[in-house]
């Protein structure tokens, strides 16, 4: 299919190499037209990255990520972790205690911080910091963290060189137009041996195979869609020497039970959660780079 003309006022140039390995072998693959405005997806024949091209200017990014996002009033939109805090807190608080496994203690960079609840679980054993490009949530987590939390991007942080001995991207990674700029600047502001957790989608699942351009992680926000090949020789590449690889997470089934109940009227709701354990389990079906969903969460060591 070819692309549609485009207005100059919402995008940026067409990107003629893959921000993830530099080819010139990219050829496009979806037309998203189920949000306005629509979107194309291009995808890497060398090393299998997919990325919106045109991507949208950083003045449009910026705008989805006001109180309506938040609210729920826009189209492309999300929760309010506040509204969730007690159920998400079943999650946090395990990912925290794994996270623990590998780095106890130390300063903790959660890249795209929200309101800050994942912070709050994190200081029981880290001095928690955080990075937040949405003003309305950033400024809200500063009356808990102040500086500590800045309003703003990878690019422009105040933070120094091996500061932090954990960096968080919980579903943030596919935000980001230069995923490899942003994973050098993560190794950069580790400490050796610091942890790195990213969770992301995995492109190869073949959920995301099966549904194509209908796939909902194909949003207006995602700008970079992964594998977890190339994600993992990417992190390779800019210096990280330790990856290990979880399908789902790399926590168990009990939290996102216990997390799901926010959203429970009745006690029939609890039918989900024979949904929510099927998932799992079928998560655990994978062998190389096969994998039966597309979920997974990376930990990769400086």
């Amino acid at each position: 299919m070819s692309k549609r003309k485009t207005d100059a006022t919402l995008y940026y140039d067409t990107v003629g190499r893959c921000p993830l390995c530099g080819s010139r072998h990219i050829r496009h693959r979806y037309h998203i037209i189920r949000y306005a405005p629509s979107f194309d997806i291009d995808r890497c024949s060398a090393c299998g990255f997919m990325f919106m091209n045109p991507r949208f200017t950083g003045n449009v990014i910026k705008q989805l990520y006001g109180e309506g996002y938040y609210s729920g009033t826009s189209e492309y939109s999300y929760h309010d972790e506040r509204q969730t805090e007690t159920y998400s807190r079943q999650v946090w608080d395990r990912r925290i205690d794994v996270i623990r496994r590998s780095v106890a203690s130390g300063n903790l960079l959660d890249v795209g911080s929200s309101f800050g609840g994942f912070l709050k679980a994190a200081s029981r054993y880290y001095v928690p910091h955080g990075i937040e490009m949405s003003a309305y949530a950033g400024e809200y987590s500063q009356q808990t963290f102040g500086d500590r939390v800045h309003v703003g991007t990878l690019e422009d942080h105040p933070f120094g060189c091996g500061y932090f001995s954990v960096i968080t991207m919980i579903e943030l990674l596919e935000h980001l137009p230069d995923p490899v700029v942003a994973l050098k600047e993560c190794h950069r502001l580790l400490r050796d041996n610091g942890l790195l957790l990213i969770q992301t989608a995995n492109m190869d699942g073949i959920q995301a195979r099966i549904l194509g351009g209908s796939y909902a992680y194909f949003m207006p926000g995602h700008l970079s869609y992964f594998t977890k090949k190339n994600l993992t020789m990417a992190l390779a590449l800019c210096g990280y020497r330790t990856i290990k690889v979880f399908y789902p997470v790399e926590f168990g089934l009990l939290p996102k039970l216990k997390k799901s109940r926010y959203a429970f009227a009745s006690p029939w709701d609890y039918r989900t959660w024979l949904r929510i354990a099927a998932y799992h389990y079928i998560s655990k079906i994978h062998f190389l780079n096969f994998a039966a969903t597309s979920s997974m969460v990376i930990y990769a060591i400086k």
